[in-house]
């Protein structure tokens, strides 16, 4: 158990690294605004230097803004994550303002791209061992259960609001490509944390019970079993339909596998889903 919390804390310690050098290699190297918690500190950043010239530590911004939406949601949010997440916040605003920049590109539209990616897999590395990077990271976890839908869309389109705001105070041009660097975000995080997809399973074997079992033990999620015949054999079979959540998937086939290794077992991505479904933390 503790190797398993020592490797957590290592990825998400790694993610808020990576995040801190992203922001001073790509985000501040061509003027990007990388939306959320992080997007409104530079704002302010940016906004203190070319107005009031004033310069304002990353971390000054970034730890309110943090605390304010942990002070909101902790009602909701479990100790392991909110360690995690206070890990993240904490390391990333500390190693963004004393990491010096290392300019990768100058090319405006290739920082947008690779940033974007980069952000993801930060974002997507702490999500998948149980916390995150903090802003709207935390209100996309907590009310993305509570309203058992992908929030992520949601977050791109406050993102596109903080980008309005970069847009009227230093011009469009980079606000747009910020949108890019977003756009490649979101969909890098919908690649690789799979907590708020959906998959159906057909599952096709004579040991539906035991399957059923199976599913409930592993996901807590329901199952139903229909009745059908093979066109090949002409003989009766039992068909189990179930709904689970896309990362559990894997490693609930590798249990199915268990019980019945000759199951006939058809993966289904669910794009859309109207009904009570919950998410296992």
């Amino acid at each position: 158990m503790w190797k398993r919390e020592v490797k957590s804390i290592i990825l998400v310690a790694l993610s808020a690294a990576c995040m801190a050098f992203n922001i001073n290699s790509f985000v501040n190297v061509v003027g990007l605004y990388p939306g959320g918690f992080n997007g409104i500190a530079l704002l302010v950043q940016r906004a203190g230097s070319s107005f009031f010239q004033v310069g304002i530590a990353f971390s000054l911004i970034s730890y309110p803004l943090n605390i304010l939406a942990l002070l909101l949601s902790y009602k909701s949010l479990g100790r392991r994550f909110l360690i995690y997440t206070c890990l993240s916040v904490g390391l990333c605003g500390l190693l963004t303002d004393i990491i010096p920049a290392l300019p990768i590109t100058d090319d405006v539209l290739l920082a947008s791209v690779f940033g974007g990616i980069i952000n993801g897999v930060c974002i997507s590395l702490a999500m998948i061992v149980g916390g995150s990077t903090g802003g709207l990271d935390i209100l996309a976890n907590v009310y993305g259960h509570k309203l058992n839908k992908d929030p992520w869309n949601i977050t791109l389109g406050v993102n596109c609001l903080i980008l309005l705001a970069a847009g009227l105070l230093f011009g469009w041009d980079k606000a747009l490509y910020s949108i890019i660097f977003q756009y490649a975000s979101t969909q890098i995080i919908h690649l690789l944390y799979k907590k708020y997809q959906q998959a159906t399973l057909f599952i096709i074997s004579d040991q539906y019970q035991q399957i059923y079992q199976t599913i409930m033990e592993h996901t807590h999620h329901s199952a139903t079993v229909l009745d059908g015949t093979g066109c090949f054999t002409n003989e009766e079979k039992k068909l189990i339909y179930s709904v689970v959540s896309g990362q559990q998937v894997k490693s609930l086939i590798r249990e199915i596998r268990k019980v019945d290794g000759k199951a006939f077992i058809n993966i289904v991505k669910t794009t859309e889903l109207d009904g009570r479904f919950i998410y296992k933390d």
